[in-house]
């Protein structure tokens, strides 16, 4: 690296170009950036003995020929694009006023500043910047009419009339302005390759990252290393097409790159968005053309099913349109975007076929409709797809992922058939921000003709507030006031009306509601056909309504029909793995304790298969099917036996064991839907025990 100060006006003259890489964002000063550099400019002019320091400049060769050099911009681009913008202002000013001086002239400015005027063709341009930023500056240069350059630069054109207008004012120079550019000075950076990184020296220069994204960070890092012909073609071949596709989106240039380190590291720990570009270059450490060549082709590929995801519009196909847009709306967010974009793939493959890609649709929708209708916890969903992501496999794409969905546990499963009708039905469905959604869905899905449910707004049949003559309150019985605040917003008493109806409808009694010009008689809203066949409203009707409309919520929104004994084999593989990753030696406990738990383990052992993984502190037992029939749990000087199933079909010949429903918390416990607990603390207490065990394995067995 060689440093030195210099005047802008001894770098930029000579028989060079000064390139800004493809890797660099486009020109993006605006008005009050220009008018800071005019006053530098000014500042100069007029003091004849100082220098007027405005920063590094930083540039590695691009290549030489004879006589001629190219150079790459590391750092600067925005103050020599503005620089060089004021030098044409100052030009085409010359010219417009016929300037009669002798500095400085037309053809100084051009010879000195702007043009290589003995070579030809792009290389005739003293700078040149990125696709219509250059169209623009080079129509600037050769003097033509800004207002003909098509697809022009807005940046660049206010930039060169922001100079041409201070140059109008009063009491200007020409003469002062060139020489103030003169005594301009820099700190002149010059890399040496390979000795120098222009990329490390980049991102030092730009403070990690400040300003730019990590989409900036990582375009960079991929093309800084490469030579100015390889940056253009795998730029023009690749990342502007990356960058097109997302700005057709509407955005999540960045959330794709986050989710497709994490899809290619198989991680499932998201990383944060200020450390994506340093999980980038731990992830990808070569800047070789063919290994980036590689690498942009696949990232291309999925940023497109990403993008087509985020904006179903998109998709090439129409077949797919529709299956992207059930699995893309309705106010849950896209945080399944990598997931969609994984199964875009396989479908491209012909690893996953149209239906059963448009049926995975479906079902992450119903994994996320079902959750919001539930009120569970939402947190955890990028982790859940990402799982769901890597559990997926080439020769049964479509099975392992129904697999992986019903797979999650605990906190992150999925709801059932019964709880999600139970819920749908019986939860405050209006407060909830998706009950639009639900609705719209329930009027349109499955008809050819879909209702202008845009044109609709939610309407309660039973309104929020009675009307004051006592009908409402005479209709739905004597415990009124418990009827209303029951189900006013459940899914049976909400329906949807043309907007502007609710007025109209306001809280008028039923009868009349339905009767009313704008009323549930006269309606083409399909989910008003119940409605208006009612001579009366009460908890009947609602509860009627809302059973036939859970019953097409779950088949609208369904539980994967998975392979039982596929998910069993996932669950077993999974338990032996764990078994074998930990045993009960980890745990501390006393000498006795852990007498009694080996004599646990050892009984188990007998009675045939079973996978002892240990969980927190407890022995967790599972038989060769993956169910759980018993937990151990060490304690103080004893061991605490839990089994699972209703307290009263337990086979307790000895009566050791306490009904757990008795117990408001068992502490340490793993398994918290234990049906019986047994403390022991005796050889002859785990003799006792074990018979009790040989009968909860025994109904395990059974099926039981």
């Amino acid at each position: 690296m060689q440093a030195v100060k210099r005047g802008f006006a001894q770098i930029i003259n000579g028989p060079k170009q000064f390139v800004i890489p493809v890797f660099q964002r486009d020109y993006a000063w605006g008005p009050d950036q220009c008018d800071r550099m005019w006053e530098d400019v000014l500042k100069a002019s007029a003091d004849a003995d100082a220098q007027h320091f405005l920063g590094s400049f930083v540039y590695v060769q691009d290549s030489v020929g004879a006589g001629f050099a190219s150079w790459l911009v590391i750092d600067g681009q925005q103050r020599l694009t503005t620089l060089t913008l004021l030098m044409i202002a100052l030009r085409d000013h010359l010219e417009e006023t016929a300037w009669t001086g002798n500095v400085p002239s037309v053809a100084q400015i051009d010879d000195f500043f702007l043009k290589n005027s003995f070579e030809t063709e792009g290389r005739r341009y003293r700078v040149a910047l990125r696709r219509r930023d250059d169209t623009t500056l080079r129509a600037l240069v050769d003097g033509g009419d800004p207002a003909e350059v098509q697809d022009s630069s807005e940046a660049i054109l206010t930039a060169y009339g922001r100079f041409r207008q201070h140059l109008r004012g009063a009491g200007v120079d020409p003469a002062a302005i060139y020489q103030g550019v003169y005594r301009l000075v820099v700190v002149d950076v010059t890399l040496e390759r390979p000795v120098d990184n222009p990329q490390e020296i980049f991102e030092s220069l730009n403070s990690t990252g400040v300003d730019l994204a990590p989409s900036d960070l990582i375009r960079n890092y991929l093309l800084m290393g490469l030579n100015s012909e390889e940056q253009t073609q795998l730029y023009e071949q690749y990342w502007s097409k990356l960058e097109d596709a997302f700005r057709d989106a509407g955005g999540g240039f960045e959330e794709f790159l986050r989710d497709y380190i994490a899809m290619t590291q198989r991680s499932t720990t998201q990383t944060r968005a200020d450390r994506v570009y340093g999980e980038f270059k731990r992830f990808w450490p070569s800047t070789r053309f063919d290994e980036a060549s590689l690498l942009l082709a696949d990232i291309l590929k999925m940023g497109r099913y990403y993008a087509r995801f985020l904006r179903p519009s998109l998709a090439p196909d129409p077949d797919l349109v529709q299956a992207l847009e059930f699995a893309r709306y309705g106010g849950l967010g896209t945080v399944h975007a990598a997931l969609v974009s994984r199964l875009y793939d396989f479908r491209d493959r012909g690893q996953l076929c149209d239906r059963d890609f448009a049926e995975a649709m479906t079902l992450l929708k119903s994994y996320l409709l079902r959750r919001s209708v539930l009120g569970w916890n939402t947190r955890n969903y990028w982790n859940v797809f990402q799982r769901v992501s890597h559990s997926l496999e080439e020769d049964a794409v479509f099975e392992t992922f129904k697999v992986a969905l019903v797979r999650e546990s605990s906190g992150n499963r999925f709801p059932s058939d019964e709880e999600f009708s139970q819920g749908i039905q019986e939860r405050d469905l209006y407060s909830i921000n998706v009950h639009r959604h639900v609705l719209h869905t329930l009027e349109n899905h499955g008809q050819d003709e879909h209702s202008p449910v845009g044109n609709y707004s939610v309407e309660h049949v039973m309104p929020q507030a009675l009307d004051g003559k006592g009908k409402w309150q005479a209709m739905l019985g004597d415990d009124w006031e418990e009827v209303h605040r029951t189900w006013l917003h459940r899914l049976g008493n909400l329906t949807l009306v043309g907007y502007g109806h609710n007025p109209a409808l306001s809280n008028l009694p039923f009868l009349e509601k339905r009767e009313h010009p704008l009323g549930f008689k006269y309606t083409a809203v399909r989910l008003n056909y119940y409605i208006r066949e009612q001579d009366k409203w009460t908890e009947k009707q609602m509860r009627e309504r809302g059973a036939h409309l859970a019953h097409r919520a779950v088949e609208i929104w369904p539980y994967p029909d998975a392979n039982v004994l596929l998910v069993q084999d996932k669950n077993v593989a999974d338990l032996k793995a764990l078994s074998a990753a930990r045993d009960i030696t980890s745990v501390d406990m006393s000498a006795n304790t852990r007498a009694l738990m080996e004599s646990f383990r050892d009984h188990l052992y007998g009675l045939g298969e079973v996978i002892p993984v240990v969980e927190n502190r407890s022995l967790c037992f599972y038989d060769g099917s993956g169910d759980f029939f018993a937990e151990i749990i060490p304690m103080a000087g004893y061991a605490r036996l839990l089994v699972p199933g209703p307290f009263e079909e337990l086979e307790d010949t000895d009566g050791i064991a306490a009904d757990a429903n008795g117990w408001m918390r068992i502490p340490h416990a793993v398994h918290t839907d234990c049906g019986a607990v047994v403390d022991v603390s005796s050889s002859d207490g785990v003799e006792k025990a074990s018979r009790l065990l040989d009968g909860v394995y025994a109904r395990f067995q059974r099926g039981g």
